[in-house]
């Protein structure tokens, strides 16, 4: 017995798959096979691989956080979108650098020293958005390692004015009572008088660890980072400042989560094919 294309449409066997991520990789995939048992046993073979791939994205939930604003947005330019989320072990945050212009960053701090970096806590460096900025906005992946513990962070820029006591900090796992909520953070960041340590945390912080800087990196914005914190001193002087152009830029890929899962998939995919190959 043989299949025609139509009926092979009409049984929801037709295969069309199109796989779009951050690294612009598009997978088409269009199998025709005259022989009905060859074509259902190609079918099984897919339909465990995308099951695959949803089982690895449901074990690596993502959430999106915007890094600054503009002026006429409401809250204006110094906050994070949203400022306060839940996040399990595994969850992948995306800090995504929306605020244009802008030059912000995300840094670890604690609770009682809200405006000052955490010595051994994590940070993604200035990241600067020139004016009119109509490119692929940079991200930063942060991973959740320990979330049986509340984590805190702000924007440590200091020009025109500190962000941090202008409100932009934000929490991950932050209690919903109590003394330890995140309202009771940003009252405490808002009370900060001076000026926020300027010291550079790392990738890996404390409940949390990022594996490469905010990226891409293109069409005027840049990344700098400062003096790294030693663990085991205070941080930086306040009487730093923080860039806020020239310089040395860098910056690496930010979808280092989505590009896991792709290629997962199409090692499910290729194994799946290799048996299916032998079936045939």
């Amino acid at each position: 017995m043989f299949c025609l294309r139509e009926q092979l449409v009409a049984r929801g066997v037709g295969v069309d798959l199109t796989y779009l991520n951050t690294r612009h990789l598009i997978l088409h995939l269009y199998f025709h096979h005259s022989s009905c048992a060859v074509v259902m046993r190609l079918r099984t073979v897919l339909s465990f691989s995308l099951g695959a791939l949803l089982a690895v994205a449901q074990d690596n939930p993502m959430q999106v956080i915007l890094v600054g604003s503009t002026q006429d947005s409401p809250g204006g330019i110094f906050q994070f979108i949203p400022p306060s989320i839940n996040a399990t072990n595994g969850t992948t945050i995306t800090f995504r650098f929306t605020g244009a212009p802008g030059n912000h960053t995300v840094t670890q701090s604690s609770f009682t020293d809200p405006c000052d970096p955490l010595p051994g806590g994590f940070d993604s460096g200035w990241v600067f958005i020139p004016p009119n900025n109509v490119s692929t906005s940079p991200e930063w992946n942060l991973t959740i390692t320990n979330s049986s513990r509340p984590l805190w962070f702000f924007c440590k820029q200091l020009l025109p004015l500190t962000h941090c006591s202008a409100g932009m900090v934000g929490a991950i796992n932050a209690p919903s009572s109590g003394n330890l909520t995140f309202s009771a953070y940003q009252t405490n960041a808002q009370a900060f008088k001076g000026n926020s340590g300027q010291g550079q945390g790392s990738l890996v912080g404390q409940g949390a660890s990022a594996s490469a800087a905010p990226g891409p990196i293109v069409s005027g914005a840049q990344v700098f980072t400062g003096v790294p914190i030693a663990s085991d001193t205070a941080p930086s002087s306040p009487s730093n400042t923080a860039p806020v152009g020239g310089g040395t830029s860098g910056g690496g890929s930010g979808s280092g989560a989505l590009g896991l899962k792709v290629d997962l998939f199409l090692t499910f995919l290729g194994v799946g094919l290799g048996a299916f190959i032998g079936l045939a």
